[in-house]
């Protein structure tokens, strides 16, 4: 079966990968010159099914407002005079702020998480696929009580739903991660999540595009996606219509990240996909090549009280965080890059050479209520792999299997309800 992948991302490559390996004819679109280079650029590095946590909860919702006018919070809104789209997902984002809606989203979260972290530990098995990977588990410091307290209650719903974790005192934490030592008064505790994983998601996509490239998958960069074609009577897409004319194929697969929402409005879809921009820098670390230079972590953190994630690459340490609700503006904030270095320094001040490293920011497709959009749509030949927001490589694997056994036409291995578009 002839199939046409909308999207070169993590999430695009992955699905691609999986349904040359069911045997399909895939074809790959892309406005940019390869593969990952818009939201898989420069990402947090972190496999973290420990970081499912939906943005809508309880403690969320009261720590924004305590946010709001504040430029070097976690989160910033961006107000626009007419930005319907920001509207209508806040309007649901508040609808699932509750704490029964919080529990299941996370479920329905870890459930794809878990099953992805699975699969991706199978494919390098499989292939020897190597990127950077580090496999020691991610680490959640937290800097107050009340922080540690809700990754406490994190923990415990993660657990509930199979995801093994266990609680670090000081002692242990700096056993777990001794770059954390000449900070280790100002932090209060830790949570350790021992299958976690960590890497360049951007050199996992290079490499599992040239291995998708050898089952026979056609990769067109440099095309941009206009639309989709439409047979309403058959309720089937017949083409998309793109910048090098139209292409067509039996099944498509949108997997445009930020922007699927405005492919799926040409064939009458409503996705609650919106930009959070993120921000992160790479920094080369003290000594290069050394095993274990001074200052730099070699476990992956997450610093609960900042939302920020740090991940060591190789010679190199990426440090990201903060959210950005501005539309599709891309614009790179000098303030917001900053914020990301001061909070870096005064953790891994020691880590290496700050002055020199590299800015980025990219979009990050969300939901509102943090679950991926995953299935079929009212369209007979469309589904949508989309909507992953900070967890995109954490849930592509996963994801790229489910959609491959869909195309395929078979029931896939884990139970979908709830990750659909239908659920809004």
């Amino acid at each position: 079966m002839k199939v046409l992948v909308l999207g070169a991302g993590v999430v695009g490559t992955t699905a691609a990968y999986y349904l040359a390996k069911a045997g399909h004819a895939v074809t790959v679109i892309d406005r940019q010159p390869g593969p990952g280079l818009e939201t898989s650029l420069a990402n947090g590095g972190q496999i973290s099914a420990s970081h499912v946590e939906p943005w809508a909860s309880p403690a969320t919702l009261w720590k924004a407002l305590k946010w709001l006018g504040d430029p070097d919070a976690p989160l910033v809104f961006r107000w626009a005079r007419w930005d319907p789209a920001l509207w209508a997902w806040l309007a649901r984002f508040l609808r699932n702020c509750t704490p029964g809606r919080e529990r299941l989203n996370t479920e329905r979260a870890l459930r794809i998480a878990l099953y992805s972290r699975a699969s991706l530990k199978a494919l390098r098995a499989e292939t020897g696929i190597s990127y950077d990977e580090r496999l020691q588990g991610i680490l959640h410091v937290f800097r107050s009580e009340k922080d540690l307290a809700e990754g406490h209650h994190m923990a415990e719903q993660a657990r509930a739903n199979g995801l093994e974790s266990r609680v670090l005192d000081r002692s242990d934490m700096l056993s777990t991660e001794p770059a954390l030592t000449h900070v280790a008064d100002d932090l209060t505790g830790a949570i350790h999540f021992p299958e976690d994983e960590s890497g360049d998601a951007h050199l996992f996509t290079v490499r599992l595009a040239e291995m998708a490239k050898a089952l026979g998958v056609d990769f067109r960069f440099g095309v941009s996606v206009q639309g989709l074609e439409t047979d309403r009577a058959n309720r089937r897409v017949t083409g998309v219509r793109t910048d090098a004319g139209e292409l067509t194929a039996d099944r498509y697969v949108l997997a445009l990240g930020s922007y699927s929402p405005f492919v799926a409005r040409t064939a009458g879809l409503k996705l609650p996909v919106y930009p959070a921009k993120g921000y992160s820098i790479t920094v080369p670390v003290a000594e290069p090549g050394a095993g274990n230079a001074p200052g730099a972590p070699t476990v992956s953190v997450i610093d609960g009280s900042y939302k920020m994630v740090y991940s060591r690459l190789g010679d190199r340490l990426r440090c990201a965080g903060t959210a950005e609700l501005a539309g599709w503006d891309q614009t790179l904030r000098e303030r917001r890059a900053e914020t990301i270095v001061r909070h870096a320094k005064k953790l891994f001040p020691k880590a290496g050479d700050f002055d020199h490293a590299d800015r980025w920011c990219g979009l990050r497709p969300k939901t509102p209520d943090s679950v991926p959009i995953l299935g079929r749509t009212p369209w007979e030949n469309l589904v949508l792999d989309t909507g992953h927001g900070v967890l995109g490589w954490t849930m592509s694997v996963g994801s790229a299997r489910v959609i491959a056994d869909l195309v395929s036409g078979r029931e896939p291995e884990i139970d979908i309800r709830g990750l659909g578009l239908d659920r809004f």
